[in-house]
């Protein structure tokens, strides 16, 4: 009897560690609650999670093991084209919206069969909480948060969403949200972008701890570098990015700027091994940047300038002496950035900085020095 007690003691106490979101999000989206404290829901089946995701109730909701959407929603034929070229290690481009027809008129065409399921990602209704345990993964669809508010997605991966096809399906998509953190999220093997903001204002937006895997068999690039990180280029999009391993990309990680003043803080990061040619951030017109206290380790260039994607404003902190230039409106002195086998980030444009002011801002969790080894170990669905 006592020994059974003994189980289910451990059992609840599982459980109780499982059913909560780890810690709580800093910078933008400090304070955001998910589903706060509502009664646990376990899914078993694919209809079970879209079910609980896209409900109108404010939800804890528990994942465990893999949830595999592949061929779930059947398959579709259509036509394509080879915009980077013919290679088996090239991606393709689905003719979505007639995108080869206008942009890519001179590139070979051709026929694709994709899995429908991952061209349009999960519904998620506002007071979510999304929590993975025990390496917990959606394969072969994202998820989609278009006009929400106050959403946690902690400690899953998502992966094999169309890799070979362009216009396949985005990993996480964000469109006219508010109040959102993502956590501890593993991306990898995508069609699209691992991560994207629409046209909408994303308001007070926190991604942390994340794992952005861009090895790929597939690319644009045709390198197994993937080209489609992370485009931010939505209307008053107000982000903190933060202890996040961006991995293996040759561009867009991030593209940042749209159709209004995105403000961009990305502090503690670790951009890790790019192609040779590729770059990290594109930073369009209506963009202001702050990255401090990151290390870039074999990222060829920085930022993109050579085809006029620089139009923004950028804070690098690119010595010691700037640092103090954070302090009035950030709250405290920036931490300088690090590179090795890398170019480097030397921009000082700070009049923008007074848009921080009475914002929640993440702290700098430490010098850069220290990130090469503790970024890596703990980003992604480790928890």
């Amino acid at each position: 009897m006592k020994n059974n007690l003994i189980v289910v003691l451990a059992g609840l106490a599982r459980l109780t560690v499982a059913a909560g979101v780890t810690g709580s999000a800093t910078g933008f989206a400090s304070g955001v609650t998910g589903g706060g404290d509502a009664t646990p829901v376990y899914p078993t089946t694919t209809d079970e999670l879209v079910s609980y995701l896209g409900d109108d109730e404010a939800r804890v909701i528990i994942i465990e093991g893999t949830f595999d959407f592949t061929g779930s929603e059947g398959t579709a034929t259509g036509s394509a084209c080879a915009p980077w070229g013919t290679a088996a290690a090239c991606q393709l481009a689905i003719n979505q919206d007639d995108w080869c027809t206008n942009y890519e008129p001179d590139a070979p065409t051709t026929t694709v069969t994709y899995d429908v399921a991952g061209v349009l990602g999960i519904t998620v209704g506002s007071n979510k909480s999304l929590v993975g345990t025990g390496g917990a993964t959606i394969k072969g669809k994202g998820i989609r948060m278009v006009g929400v508010t106050n959403v946690i997605i902690q400690n899953v991966a998502f992966t094999e969403i169309n890799p070979k096809y362009v216009w396949g399906g985005d990993a996480i998509t964000l469109d006219g949200t508010d109040m959102i953190w993502i956590d501890h999220v593993t991306t990898s093997e995508i069609g699209r972008q691992h991560i994207v903001l629409g046209t909408e204002a994303s308001g007070s937006v926190t991604i942390s701890n994340c794992f952005f895997d861009g090895a790929s068999t597939y690319s644009a690039t045709c390198d197994g570098y993937h080209y489609w990180g992370m485009y931010f280029t939505g209307a008053n999009d107000l982000i903190t990015f933060t202890n996040n391993y961006i991995y293996h990309f040759s561009g867009r990680s991030p593209k940042v700027g749209g159709t209004g003043n995105t403000l961009l803080h990305a502090v503690n990061n670790y951009w890790y091994d790019y192609s040779s040619t590729g770059h990290a951030f594109e930073i369009g017109s209506t963009a202001s940047v702050v990255v401090e206290g990151s290390v870039f380790q074999n990222v060829p260039i920085e930022v993109d300038t050579e085809s006029g994607m620089f139009n923004g404003q950028m804070f690098s902190v690119p010595s010691t002496g700037y640092a103090s230039e954070c302090a009035e409106s950030l709250g405290r002195d920036c931490e300088v950035n690090i590179f090795g086998s890398s170019g480097t980030l030397s921009y000082t444009t700070t009049n923008f900085l007074t848009n921080f002011a009475g914002k929640n801002v993440a702290a700098a969790a430490a010098a850069a020095s220290t990130m090469e080894t503790t970024i890596p170990a703990n980003a992604g669905n480790v928890l």
